[in-house]
């Protein structure tokens, strides 16, 4: 499971630092996994450079193990062990790839994910979105619903534009208890849509120790602090219980509430995944060998509130494919700018990202 963590570890940083350039006084939140995810389901349907593109940005290299599914799926709790081991052997023997991701660790991830217990809820879904009369390749419907467990619903984005705007939408609203509206505003999806793939996360936890929420005052924020490039070793450091301690501590943490929206198209293409948006070199054949694909738009929202009774976060992303055309006490008080993550700690996954400067 590490080197899918890593993966999603390395590429939000990468997106991190890229999106920061730009809003350096702004706050910032958004899910790696959840964008992480929707380029795995894209990258299914890729091929070649369009497809080594992708893997560089999502550093596949240090992703591409040789561990089995089953050592990867060590720690997991099924919910029916008979069904994990059909969906094992079917995607083993049908959803191999040339490409460098290993789809089933992936999938083994997703799945450690959704079995959880019940000290909080989180909750991941894929959709795929689909032009009616546009036939996918079975192979691609396959393995994205047997590593992704990507549900298929039928849109007419040609004749009915707007109600299936409003009805992925609906969808993704539902799936994150309202929390993400609209994902997809009004002019992103077009006619020309064949194929809009949408993934979302949901995520509910209280504190272990709850805040008084009697004690909350108002505290000045320092809004003077700067911050310098991350990389991973020094993230892995900071995250590393050998560096850490016991003791008691007393918290202050500001209480926040963020949302963020972001068009990743520009930020993809800087990052090096650029073939898939041209025309002329788009290679999405696995996706579907009769149609000439493009990926138009790729799109997130994430949301993230903490009060003195815990934490709700929520993201979604899509991505839309057109044919071409007290004895001695630590005090940690959060009053100036920080980094923030929702961490699931037995995979050492990030769930989301982010980073709060402006009260």
């Amino acid at each position: 499971m590490d080197s899918i963590s890593r993966m999603i570890t390395e590429f939000s940083l990468d997106l991190y630092n890229k999106v920061n350039r730009t809003t350096e006084c702004q706050n910032i939140v958004f899910s790696p996994m959840s964008i992480s995810t929707s380029l795995g389901l894209i990258l299914l349907g890729a091929r070649n450079n369009t497809a080594t593109q992708i893997e560089n940005v999502l550093h596949v290299t240090n992703a591409a193990g040789t561990t089995s599914l089953e050592s990867e799926l060590e720690g997991a709790v099924p919910e029916n062990k008979s069904e994990l081991s059909q969906e094992r052997e079917s995607s083993s023997s049908l959803c191999n790839t040339d490409g460098n991701l290993n789809h089933e660790a992936f999938h083994a991830l997703l799945l450690q994910l959704q079995n959880l217990g019940k000290d909080y809820v989180l909750s991941l879904a894929n959709n795929l979105f689909i032009q009616q009369g546009f036939e996918p390749n079975q192979k691609y419907l396959t393995c994205s619903k047997e590593l992704y467990r990507a549900a298929l619903e039928t849109l007419d984005f040609q004749r009915a534009l707007e109600a299936s705007r409003l009805k992925i939408n609906d969808w993704v609203e539902s799936e994150t208890q309202g929390k993400i509206k609209e994902l997809f505003a009004p002019g992103v999806i077009d006619s020309h849509a064949i194929l809009v793939l949408v993934n979302v996360i949901y995520f509910k936890a209280s504190w272990e120790h709850k805040f008084e929420e009697k004690n909350t005052v108002q505290r000045d924020f320092k809004l003077n602090q700067t911050e310098s490039t991350m990389t991973y070793e020094n993230l892995m450091l900071w995250f590393s219980s050998e560096h850490m301690f016991e003791t008691t501590v007393e918290v202050y943490l500001p209480r926040f509430k963020l949302e963020d929206t972001f068009n990743l198209n520009e930020v993809l293409k800087a990052m090096g995944m650029t073939d898939i948006f041209t025309e002329s070199k788009a290679d999405l054949s696995a996706l579907s060998s009769g149609e000439s694909l493009v990926l138009s738009n790729i799109v997130h929202k994430a949301y993230v509130e903490v009060n003195e009774e815990g934490t709700t976060a929520a993201a979604a992303t899509g991505a839309t494919i057109v044919r071409r055309s007290l004895p001695l006490i630590e005090v940690f008080m959060a009053d100036h700018p920080f980094l923030f993550f929702i961490r699931h700690n037995p995979t050492n996954a990030i769930l989301f990202f982010g980073k709060f400067c402006s009260p």
